[in-house]
């Protein structure tokens, strides 16, 4: 989950494409040069707004040195074109949840859904537990729905904005969002990338859920001791009198707690197994039915009207749904946290999943993701190597495909017979490759999980990854217990 919710046609069936075999230099040099286009426009040129737009060209760019490869290794134009299609065609239902939250987003603003959260929050949540409350309750509903995406486009949301109202950096707060949504989608049966680890690995799903707790728990455990610290050291401001805050959201919205039946609907439908996008459609329209009924002077105020009447109620919640909203309070706080993009608030981030796909898609194309993957297994030949080796190679893939997929069926497919020969049992790959391809495919910016989550919560992903503590240590956590040998299950254990 990465997001569980992206959900190509047959993951397991993808074929990692395989040419006349590159030189690991000529592999290389798509990447290399990627990487160099990326440093200078993050880093000298664009910064904070490189994923404006340049970054996404610049993917283009790199995709077209993957051509150039490509051709002087006699891969044909069409070949590399039908794999970028299937690239795209992967990563579909993620960019039509992507149009769903943005439209979520908007009517659960107007409606008073996102304020009535933030209202009570303000009243329950206090700073000093505040952090590792936000992991807790995502892990939770992140199991029960299987989606990391789907946590953090509805109570995620939420939460940052909570924590913003309480002087909380939004970072931290994101940070332990994501902790807790990714461990969730990590354990979860429901999820996507649960599922596709023990299928590339040869193993059972329950067996492989219940392998991945030997190193999962300690980690989240880990992580909410960090969070404890983090919230015990904090010098939050203003936080012991928060009045005049409360008092201007009670005055710029009807607040209900009959608003979180909404919420209450979509979690209740995932739960029940109900596809992302039926749950987020549902989710969108009852918000636009509950701002009629609980906020119609902010409708009104949408469109200029005097009065409500059909044409109204339509206007405002489609520009709700589709564009630029906010609602203006007399807290200059809370009218930057009372605003949405709509639909078209997420079309920068689908501009980028899709030219991150072409570039996957042609270095799949020209073998060069699988020459990759064999060059850094050939490095290691011990069985602490090869755990090393498959951890390196998904958190590799996550940075160079841009698809949390390709980190897993890639590796799976390269390291399944490898663990064989060293005969471990299928549970020890598809650990790995959940410890290190789900949970760091949203430490990457360019990577869809990284552009999705950073979109979704509003903040960027350099400034949430520092505190996303579960996902950079799980990878940590698998290698510590290979080196010894702690829980490494053998095939004659079977």
């Amino acid at each position: 989950m990465e997001s569980q919710d992206i959900k190509p046609t047959t993951p397991k069936d993808d074929q990692i494409v395989e040419n006349r075999e590159l030189t690991i230099w000529e592999a290389l040099i798509p990447v290399l040069a990627l990487v160099i286009m990326l440093f200078y426009n993050v880093k000298y040129a664009f910064g904070d707004n490189a994923l404006s737009g340049s970054n996404q060209f610049l993917l283009l760019l790199g995709a077209a040195v993957a051509a150039i490869v490509g051709f002087f290794n006699n891969v044909s134009y069409d070949q590399m074109i039908e794999e970028v299609a299937e690239n795209i065609k992967s990563t579909t239902g993620a960019l039509l949840i992507l149009l769903f939250v943005g439209s979520l987003a908007g009517t659960w603003l107007i409606s008073g859904i996102i304020p009535s959260m933030i209202y009570y929050g303000l009243q329950i949540l206090n700073p000093t537990i505040f952090l590792p409350a936000c992991v807790i309750i995502c892990a939770i509903i992140s199991v029960a729905t299987g989606s990391s995406w789907t946590t953090s486009a509805t109570v995620g949301i939420a939460l940052v904005g909570i924590g913003n109202a309480l002087g909380i950096d939004h970072g931290m707060t994101a940070g332990a969002v994501i902790s807790g949504a990714y461990f969730g989608d990590k354990m979860s049966p429901l999820s996507d990338t649960t599922n596709l680890a023990p299928a590339m690995a040869g193993g059972e799903l329950f067996s492989h859920i219940k392998y991945m707790t030997y190193t999962t728990i300690p980690t989240l455990i880990v992580t909410l001791i960090l969070f404890i610290i983090i919230s015990f050291s904090l010098d939050v401001h203003g936080t012991t009198d928060t009045t005049a805050m409360l008092a201007s959201i009670d005055h710029s919205f009807n607040i209900s707690p009959w608003l979180f039946l909404v919420p209450a609907v979509v979690i209740f439908m995932i739960i029940k197994k109900s596809p992302p996008l039926p749950a987020l459609l549902v989710g969108t329209l009852l918000g636009g039915v509950f701002a009629l009924i609980f906020q119609p002077e902010i409708v009104k105020s949408i469109t200029g009207a005097t009065e409500l009447n059909f044409l109204t109620a339509y206007k405002g919640i489609m520009t709700a749904i589709t564009v630029d909203t906010s609602v203006a309070t007399d807290s200059a706080e809370l009218n930057d946290l009372f605003s949405s993009g709509g639909m078209y608030g997420m079309l920068g981030t689908i501009w980028l999943i899709i030219c991150a796909m072409v570039f996957g898609g042609i270095m799949d194309a020209i073998g060069a993701l699988a020459r990759i993957s064999k060059a850094v297994l050939n490095m290691f030949d011990s069985v602490f190597g090869l755990f090393a080796s498959t951890v390196i190679s998904c958190i590799g893939l996550n940075a160079i495909a841009s698809d949390q997929y390709l980190a897993i069926v890639i590796p799976g497919r390269m390291y399944k017979k490898a663990f064989e020969d060293k005969g471990l049992a299928p549970e020890n790959l598809s650990r790995t490759l959940e410890d290190s391809g789900t949970v760091t495919s949203v430490l990457v910016p360019w990577n869809t999980c990284g552009a999705y989550q950073s979109s979704v919560l509003g903040v960027d992903t350099f400034h949430y990854a520092g505190y996303a503590f579960f996902n950079y240590l799980s990878p940590f956590t698998t290698l510590i217990f290979a080196a010894f040998k702690i829980k490494i299950k053998q095939l004659s254990d079977k």
